[in-house]
């Protein structure tokens, strides 16, 4: 048979329509005793069991709602257990949608938990069966299924803090999937190019770390990526610290640390997401996280673990120490090599010189050789004569293009004709100075004659002649005037427009084209025009005699 704690869990959060109170008619007005003075505005009120009256008839038992009864008891339960702290071990542990689920226990009971998201993000471990813990949380009963359960807001290991079992945890994780493992440390190193540190800027670690470099005379460049070190934010901006710094070029080692602390200042590097950043960057990494005695995740998965900031620096100029020493013992090893390879060629070479045959050989070979070097001295000497006749040709070819380069022509034309217009210029002074003093010579002479005199009597004469000859004009003038009058007025008389103006009429066909002459050329009934000085009239024949006019 079941029990209560046998059931399995729920999933489902708490409905609201698990809240909704009891309507008072079901329950047959009983009532209502009070459930306590600390008792919750939407919780439902309970009912409790009409008392027996002993002198009244035997009552009728009292009939509760399933719901009435649940809802009864989770309030009792809310109310005398608000916070609880509960120890056991952990059982039937799950996970879905980040909400926990499990189970506490002891040797003779269990005890169903349940822990929400949001508070399960908080958690520093994770929680696996058989572990030991102490939960604190609430008692409530999930009312759909009538389970009663603890509802998790917090939990530690009991025994060992929760940063610890975190951290064991992780390290256990980690070191199965092989990021501890030392075939994946990469060595230092010997000459880099660039280093970077990932730290502080207010640490002392960044400040120990520049100053050994210094110190040593590291010829490698120093690029910072600052960080939080401490603190919930710490993890995530030193992973991606660690990505950004790798991306830089020539940085060929990576310092990844702090100065010493408490393991809760430390945390960040216990993280994964350090851990992680260190296992897939690029270049090797140096953890220097704390001082010698502190082991973090990131010293476990680092390719060099160092005790402090300082000592990771030392190692970084150590390879390049290590290196120089052994550069300049492979220089004094090969030098004395050298020397002694050549103190016996020397020897050897003095101990062939000695023999006759080798005498007689080295003149053929001085003889062969001289005429080698006179040829070579005649060849030189052919080589010099055609260098320098080519020289000569050159510089003279340079000197003739040099005159002929459109440029210097162009100047020496300027030249020209600057002189050019000089000259003019003088010539024309001369010539104006020779044109004046002819004038003046001219001026003089005639000075000499009277010639002025004799043009004012001139000038005189002309005077005189103009006048007479303008009034002979006016004269002529006026005559023709008084005789075009006088041919005006007889034209006038004769003119038709005089005639009119005496009373005559001029006669016109009807079209007006043709002047009526006679009596013949019109019949009675036909259109005539009669041009008067002021106008025409449009007159009719009624009919024609011939004869003359008769007077007016």
């Amino acid at each position: 048979m079941s029990s209560l704690f046998d059931l399995p869990f729920e999933d489902a959060p708490l409905d609201p329509e698990d809240l909704r109170p009891v309507e008072p008619a079901r329950l047959d007005k009983p009532p209502v005793a009070p459930v306590g003075a600390e008792r919750r505005r939407d919780e439902e009120p309970v009912v409790a069991p009409r008392p027996r009256e002993a002198t009244a008839a035997p009552a009728r038992p009292v009939v509760l709602t399933v719901s009435a009864i649940t809802q009864a008891v989770r309030g009792t339960l809310e109310r005398d257990f608000p916070r609880v702290w509960v120890e056991g071990e952990l059982t039937d542990c799950s996970e879905k949608g980040g909400h926990l689920y499990f189970t506490l226990k002891d040797a003779s009971a269990r005890l169903g938990a349940i822990m929400w998201r949001t508070d399960a993000a908080r958690l520093r471990f994770r929680l696996a069966n058989g572990m030991q813990v102490i939960a604190r949380g609430r008692i409530s009963v999930y009312v759909p299924t009538g389970r009663y359960q603890l509802y998790v807001d917090g939990i530690e290991p009991k025994g060992a803090g929760a940063l610890q079992v975190a951290f064991e945890q992780l390290k256990k994780r980690l070191q199965a999937e092989g990021l501890f493992d030392p075939a994946r440390k990469r060595p230092l190193p010997l000459l880099p190019r660039a280093i970077g540190v990932v730290t502080s800027l207010e640490g002392a670690a960044l400040r120990d770390v520049i100053r050994v470099l210094r110190t040593r005379h590291a010829p490698a460049d120093i690029v910072i990526a600052p960080t939080r070190v401490q603190g919930d934010e710490a993890g995530p901006e030193i992973a991606r610290a660690i990505a950004r710094i790798a991306r830089v070029p020539n940085v060929d080692v990576l310092i990844v640390g702090r100065g010493g602390g408490s393991a809760e200042d430390l945390k960040a590097f216990n993280e994964e997401v350090v851990a992680r950043a260190i296992a897939a960057c690029k270049v090797p990494v140096i953890s220097a996280v704390g001082h010698e005695v502190d082991t973090t995740i990131a010293d476990l998965v680092a390719d060099v673990r160092a005790a402090t900031p300082s000592h990771a620096a030392e190692l970084v100029v150590g390879q390049a120490s290590a290196f120089r020493e052994r550069i300049a013992t492979a220089r004094r090893q090969m030098s004395l090599l050298l020397r002694s390879r050549l103190d016996r060629q020397r020897a050897r070479l003095l101990h062939v010189e000695q023999r006759p045959a080798f005498a007689r050989f080295r003149d053929r070979v001085f003889d062969r050789d001289r005429q080698r070097l006179d040829l070579h001295e005649r060849l030189v000497g052919a080589l010099r004569l055609r260098l320098r006749d080519d020289r000569r040709r050159l510089d003279d070819l340079a000197r003739r293009l040099d005159e002929q380069h459109p440029q210097r022509q162009l100047t020496a034309r300027l030249r020209r004709l600057s002189a050019l217009d000089e000259r003019l210029a003088v010539s024309m002074r001369q010539r104006q100075a020779q044109a004046a003093a002819a004038l003046q010579t001219h001026r003089d002479r005639l000075a000499r004659v009277g010639l002025e005199a004799r043009v004012a009597q001139a000038c005189r004469r002309v005077d005189a002649h103009l006048a007479r000859a303008r009034q002979a004009v006016e004269l002529s003038w006026h005559r023709g005037d008084r005789q075009l009058t006088a041919l005006a007025g007889q034209l006038h008389a004769l003119s038709p427009l005089g005639t009119l103006a005496r009373g005559y009429a001029i006669c016109w066909n009807a079209s007006g084209t043709a002047i009526v002459r006679s009596v013949e050329q019109v019949r009675p009934g036909e259109q005539v025009q009669v041009q008067l000085p002021d106008g025409r009239l449009q007159c009719e024949v009624d009919g024609a005699a011939p004869g003359l006019p008769p007077r007016p």
